[in-house]
């Protein structure tokens, strides 16, 4: 029972990963938030919870919606005093090609996916700050960290999820709060049709959520990208190589031409602590070469 006594909100749990999700942090001791824009759903899963022994409360709202969410958030803190735990696991497809996209479908995707995801952990964060406690977990997906045929809304949106999950992490470090990414791939109703019969059975959503105890035990690490699928766990890292000094001048362009291998070598590659890391290491080689 490593969650015992802590609150969590699981959102888009009333079904597939979210849902296994839910029944995870569950069984881990965890009182579980069911978020869905489906009561019916929420309230099967939040039964399935309670009929296991565990806590758990059904509210339906949509991530988009800023006042909802803050209503589910003010019911949860005056019902359980707390909230140590956010996944943020809403999401939804619009796949097409970007020739045959529209404008409309790339805003609904980043809309759920990464204003969604801003929208709870800004509804939480406060109560977090105050507590000096918090686990916040984006969901994001290899289509975003390395791109995918047909998903340019979803893709950009969950490589956002990465931009975000770095900076709240920084901010959030003096209070105690430690904010993770989650790059699953599971089974579910978003993934029918997009990988073969054969593969999805062996992509049980239950074997992705085990990881999230890494991400959002006590001992919780802050920054991490976790992908995790099939029962088999790996990390993704945004690195930067260490690059070469080319100097200014038309002569520049040429140079970095005649000198790409040099500069994309990963030899001696960090990965950067903050993003300002990148300046510091630019101007620090122009001293040393000037």
């Amino acid at each position: 029972m490593h969650l015992k006594n802590r609150t969590a909100i699981v959102t888009g749990a009333g079904g597939g990963l979210g849902r296994a999700h839910a029944l995870f942090l569950a069984r881990q001791g965890a009182r579980v938030v069911i978020n869905d824009v489906s009561i019916a759903n929420a309230e099967a899963v939040a039964a399935e919870i309670e009929r296991a022994g565990g806590e758990a409360v059904a509210i339906a709202a949509s991530v988009t919606d800023e006042a909802a969410v803050a209503t589910m958030v003010t019911r949860v803190l005056d019902e359980w005093g707390r909230i140590d735990i956010l996944i943020n696991n809403a999401g939804m497809l619009r796949d097409k090609s970007f020739a045959k996209m529209t404008m409309d479908e790339f805003r609904q995707v980043v809309d759920v996916h990464l204003f969604g995801a801003a929208i709870c952990s800004k509804a939480v964060w406060d109560s977090m700050r105050s507590q000096q406690y918090g686990r916040i977990v984006m969901t994001t997906s290899s289509s975003g960290l390395y791109g995918n045929f047909g998903q340019a809304n979803y893709g950009a949106a969950k490589m956002a999820l990465v931009g975000l999950m770095q900076t709240l992490a920084i901010e959030g470090e003096r209070y105690g709060i430690r904010v993770n990414a989650l790059a699953p791939t599971a089974a579910t109703q978003m993934t029918q049709g997009v990988l073969s019969d054969d593969n999805l059975t062996r992509l049980d959503p239950a074997l992705v959520s085990p990881g999230l105890l890494q991400l959002v035990g006590d001992a919780a690490p802050t920054r991490a990208i976790l992908c995790a699928g099939a029962g088999h766990f790996a990390v993704a890292n945004i690195t930067l190589t260490d690059g070469l000094f080319i100097g200014g001048g038309d002569q520049a362009a040429d140079l970095l031409i005649e000198k790409w291998s040099d500069v994309t070598d990963f030899a001696g590659a960090v990965i950067p602590e903050y993003g300002f890391v990148q300046a510091e290491r630019e101007v620090a080689s122009a001293k040393k070469n000037c």
